[in-house]
């Protein structure tokens, strides 16, 4: 294994340590798409450039976005 994958493993295990430890929603969105960057170098690393790119479009865009979204849908119902 070379030391950049190992990087990237740590990286990958900390990141999901800190999405689940992550209290606040939009902050944990946040952390969720870079998160999802992280898992996106770590299927390039590995040579599984489609995943990775798959990944990067979903993981870290889409999903955190749909999260936001529906937390300000949420938060503008609680106001009311």
């Amino acid at each position: 294994m070379s030391v950049l994958a190992a990087v990237v493993l740590v990286l990958t295990a900390v990141g999901g340590t800190a999405v689940v430890v992550t209290r606040e929603p939009v902050h944990q969105a946040i952390v969720l798409s870079v998160f999802g960057l992280v898992l996106a170098t770590l299927f390039v690393v590995l040579q599984a450039p489609d995943v990775g790119l798959s990944q990067l479009v979903i993981g870290a865009a889409v999903l955190p976005l749909m999260v936001l979204l529906a937390i300000a849908k949420v938060r503008g119902r609680e106001r009311r």
